[in-house]
């Protein structure tokens, strides 16, 4: 997992009527979003997204290109049946700020394919 995270990289803000999401994108896939906070120029906690309808979000993909180098992953994982793969919360600072799925042998990201397909409709 860890030598994965130099290949992350932001995707084009979306956003939300709840935020501002920024999908982390591995090759030409999504892994997961990342709520923004355009005020503070950080991300949130996993599960918070933010409530900023008026908010620009022109440099929140910048912002997210320094946060992914601060990536750390959690020592820690859970299985889901239905998924059938690992998740893996990495944390910048304090937050766990997004998850990364893991297949069930360990061996290869598996893609969020719902939001894979949402980045490509608004343009990867």
């Amino acid at each position: 997992m860890k030598k994965a995270i130099p290949f992350f990289r932001p995707g084009k803000p979306i956003r939300r009527p709840d935020g501002i999401d920024v999908p982390i994108l591995y090759l030409d896939f999504a892994i997961d979003r990342m709520h923004f906070n355009p005020l503070s120029g950080t991300p949130l906690p996993k599960g918070f997204p933010g409530h900023f309808w008026e908010s620009e979000c022109s440099s929140a993909e910048e912002k997210t290109r320094e946060v992914l180098k601060g990536l750390k992953v959690i020592d820690a994982c859970e299985f889901r049946e239905p998924e059938d793969c690992w998740v893996v919360p990495l944390a910048w600072k304090s937050f766990i700020v997004i998850h990364v799925r893991v297949s069930r042998d360990g061996k290869e990201l598996v893609p969020d394919y719902g939001l894979t397909e949402e980045v490509r409709r608004h343009g990867l």
